[in-house]
């Protein structure tokens, strides 16, 4: 739920209830593939629950990671309008918020106050993922890169961001 604290934490309460109207609830079975590495993506994604693996083909299909419940995907081509450096592969029965990109490049351009939440918290989470990349690869003080620790800014809003996850699964759940 780490990339979540990153996100919902920074965005307002109206932000989320944004997200909830322009998003739609799709269930993703196990061995289902939601991103492919290499092939454009129309949408951003918000695990709801389950477990996804994130997979370079480009190394024999090595598992990167695996994310979880209150994981944001596609973020970076969101960002960057790339196609994806890697596969995202349910690994069990999961469920995700599916963002189209016209949805939130509208909401962007018409709401700066969003805009501006928005690329903060990306921004924020961005920078946390190289910091611990960096410090997996053995570059800069291992203390500072503890994968556990969080930014103040993020510490600060930990629990606005659950609260608001909670929101998102209860009003799903309701449709």
């Amino acid at each position: 739920m780490r990339k979540a604290l990153f996100i919902l934490g920074q965005l307002s309460d109206l932000d989320v209830e944004w997200m909830i109207e322009a998003g739609e609830k799709e269930n993703v079975a196990a061995r289902d593939v939601l991103i492919h590495q290499g092939e454009p993506i129309e949408n951003l994604y918000l695990t709801l629950s389950g477990r996804f693996s994130i997979t370079d083909e480009k190394i024999g299909g090595k598992e990167l990671a695996q994310i979880s419940s209150g994981e944001l995907v596609g973020e970076m081509s969101f960002i960057d309008a790339r196609p994806p450096s890697a596969t995202v592969t349910a690994i069990e029965a999961s469920s995700v918020l599916v963002l189209p990109r016209w949805a939130i490049k509208d909401k962007l351009e018409e709401d700066t106050g969003f805009a501006s939440r928005f690329y903060y918290a990306i921004a924020l989470f961005l920078s946390d993922r190289l910091r611990q990349t960096t410090g997996r690869l053995g570059y800069g003080n291992v203390e500072e890169n503890d994968p556990d620790e969080l930014d103040a800014n993020v510490m600060d809003n930990v629990w606005l961001a659950g609260n608001r996850f909670e929101r998102i699964m209860k009003k799903l759940s309701e449709i």
